[in-house]
């Protein structure tokens, strides 16, 4: 079995590659390189009018990698929706590991002290890698991620990487780019420079709102 370090899982998301497993229960991983890849706009996020209404009833206190590994580990529970999943065991370390470094971040929704959603990701230079999310209330792990948009738009982040495309984030307006186009821009992102943690509006909703959904640029 290779090993695989935290300075190699790295270097790899730098060349546009990312490790998954099979299922929880299988200890391999693989390295991945999609064919197209699932982009979320940081200029043109887009958030429903119904999600909207339902942030402005703060529903949820957000906070910044508080519960790193609380959340990872729920979003490799097998869920109604999802029997397998491809968070494994050396998964949950490699990047817990990140985040003891300072390079792997979650954002996690929580309802009278119990954590009922979140996200998780990777962040290199003025790249996020956004890694898996969950969710156990309603809309939770939606308006997790409008706020890590805005955090993003107000760091100055220029990728949010979502690896593939699906019909939950496809609501935001995510979109797939194919191979080639996609790493001009990925390299892009990785000569930024990013602040993950100039963004202390979390408790403003109309502050989340403006910034995530700015428009212009790329």
């Amino acid at each position: 079995m290779t090993a695989i370090t935290p300075q190699v899982l790295l270097k790899a998301y730098t060349a546009g590659i990312f490790p998954m497993a099979e299922s929880a229960n299988d200890p391999a991983l693989y390295w991945i390189e999609p064919e197209e890849r699932g982009v979320i706009p940081l200029k043109g996020f887009h958030i429903s009018h119904s999600l909207r209404k339902a942030m402005r009833k703060r529903p949820f206190e957000i906070r910044v990698d508080t519960a790193f590994e609380a959340v990872i580990a729920a979003c490799a529970e097998k869920t109604e929706d999802r029997d397998v999943t491809w968070i494994n065991h050396r998964i949950l370390k490699l990047y817990t590991q990140l985040h003891h470094m300072g390079c792997c971040h979650s954002i996690e929704s929580w309802d009278d002290g119990k954590l009922v959603g979140g996200l998780y990701g990777v962040r290199i230079g003025a790249a996020f890698f956004g890694e898996s999310m969950f969710s156990r209330a309603s809309n939770a792990s939606k308006i997790a991620l409008v706020h890590l948009v805005a955090r993003l738009n107000f760091g100055g982040f220029k990728l949010l990487d979502a690896q593939f495309l699906n019909s939950h984030i496809a609501q935001f307006g995510t979109y797939t780019i194919l191979k080639n186009d996609y790493r001009p821009i990925l390299d892009d992102a990785l000569d930024g420079a990013g602040d993950f943690q100039s963004f202390t509006f979390d408790h403003d909703i109309d502050a989340v709102l403006q910034h995530a959904t700015q428009s212009g640029g790329a």
